[in-house]
């Protein structure tokens, strides 16, 4: 069978919709390909938050397109995801090497549709219609098998979609309404994952806190998502849970009240408030206040102290006057995000910011987006430094990313920990005192505690 590499542009979502491609082309008796030169099949998943994005997909695709055509080799060419929605047979137009385009509803179709090719039964394929019941498709994971390399942590898709039309944002164009999973399905997959030797999960969907408004309903004061991190809790052998991408206005009391009595409910909060000011939230449509924001901060931390707090902030939205971004940055001073994800805002075509007046220059945009990400790096930097000398519990997930002779893991609070250790502790939730730190991670090497 030929060899397949995927290559994922973007967010947690592709990167979950890329392994469960993967896992079904290897079901299907395709070799994982280590690297692009390698691959007979190479397919891009991509994204369309931002122009910058899909700048990059387009660029590798010309270039891989171009590299076969130089060394006189066959090489099937494919787009998936989010820009694959939204541009369509464009994509072919615009390349002509590229062989498939497979949208957002149609990850699960990938396998047949490059079977179909390569025997000859199309030349080109464009699959981005919707499809129902998409939402349910993709359960396939794809765990590393030996007990060196075993998985320790797993993401569940339990929806797609987003019904917030937030005006700067593509993604309702490209991943459709919310549609969800139902409870029991989900808490199969997890149960499936923790049999394998998965100790974490994490609960992924566009707008996560969304879970089942329309399908489930809130029922005994718990909307649907509570309920379904109340099944997930309960899994045997399972030690944590965590989920993102979150919107504030679906941390109610409920969700904030689970922080304190779910145990495998990790101490980390992902709060997107994109901005401070309450003028560019309005035009935005986020549907919220800067005070609302700063309250559903303040009662996290009530019921859990430790609790790791991060956002999105975009600067350079239309209109963002000199006020509205000191509003912003008084915003970070005040919350002390433990860490925080900076964009330029970027005009995406269809979406009602891309013809709003005032648009930002460049050169602001870069300017602020220096000064923010500083305040950002400071406060963490900050925040990292109150664990020296602390013992933390840490779930051992592999070798560090940056220096493989070396451990890395996480708290339950989301801090990266980098310590001395071996391929036996791996998966394990280890008492390590933290000795060091970075800018954003934690060291706790050489006093490691009941490391044995």
């Amino acid at each position: 069978m030929p060899s397949v590499f995927i290559k994922t542009y973007g967010c947690q979502m592709n990167e979950r919709d890329s392994e469960a491609v993967a896992a079904q082309l290897v079901d299907k008796g395709y070799a994982l390909a280590s690297t692009e030169s390698a691959a007979d099949i190479v397919l891009i998943n991509t994204c369309s938050v931002r122009d910058t994005a899909e700048q990059k997909a387009l660029g590798k695709m010309g270039s891989l397109a171009g590299q076969a055509r130089r060394d006189n080799r066959q090489k099937l060419l494919g787009f998936m995801g989010c820009m694959a929605q939204s541009r369509g047979r464009e994509l072919i137009d615009r390349l002509p090497d590229v062989d498939l385009v497979v949208g957002t509803q149609k990850y699960h179709r990938t396998a047949d549709h490059l079977s179909e090719l390569l025997q000859g039964g199309r030349q080109k394929i464009c699959d981005v219609d919707q499809e129902k019941g998409s939402e349910s498709t993709i359960r396939e994971h794809l765990l590393a098998g030996s007990s060196e390399t075993k998985s320790v942590s797993a993401y569940v898709s339990i929806m797609q979609g987003c019904n917030q039309f937030c005006t700067f944002c593509i993604v309702p164009y490209t991943r459709g309404r919310e549609r969800s999973r139902s409870i029991p399905d989900i808490v199969s997959e997890c149960e499936d994952l923790v049999s394998k030797g998965v100790k974490e999960i994490t609960l992924l969907g566009q707008i996560v806190t969304s879970y089942g408004k329309r399908e489930i309903g809130a029922k005994d004061g718990k909307s649907a998502f509570v309920q379904l991190l109340e099944a997930v809790n309960e899994i045997p052998g399972l030690e944590r849970l965590r989920f993102t991408s979150p919107h504030p206005k679906g941390y109610g009391d409920d969700l904030v009240a689970a922080y304190g009595r779910l145990s495998k409910l990790c101490e980390s909060a992902h709060i997107p408030i994109q901005s401070g000011s309450n003028r560019m939230l309005k035009l935005m449509h986020r549907g919220y206040t800067r005070e609302r924001a700063l309250e559903i901060v303040r009662k996290l931390r009530q019921v859990s102290p430790e609790i790791g707090v991060t956002t999105d902030l975009i600067v350079g939205f239309p209109g963002e006057t000199e006020e509205d971004f000191e509003q912003t940055m008084s915003l970070v001073r005040e919350v002390e995000f433990d860490n925080a994800f900076v964009f330029k805002y970027s005009q995406r075509k269809g979406t009602p910011a891309e013809k709003m007046p005032d648009q930002v220059p460049e050169e602001v945009k870069d300017e602020r987006h220096a000064r923010l990400l500083e305040e950002v790096n400071a406060i963490g930097k900050r925040k990292c430094e109150h664990y020296v000398g602390r013992t933390v519990e840490v779930l051992a997930q592999g070798p560090s990313r940056k220096n493989p002779n070396r451990l890395e893991g996480r708290t339950r609070a989301n801090k990266i920990v980098v310590f001395e250790g071996n391929e036996r502790h791996q998966g394990r939730l280890l008492d390590l005192k933290i000795e060091g730190t970075g800018q954003f991670t934690l060291y706790g090497n050489p006093a490691i505690v009941n490391l044995d």
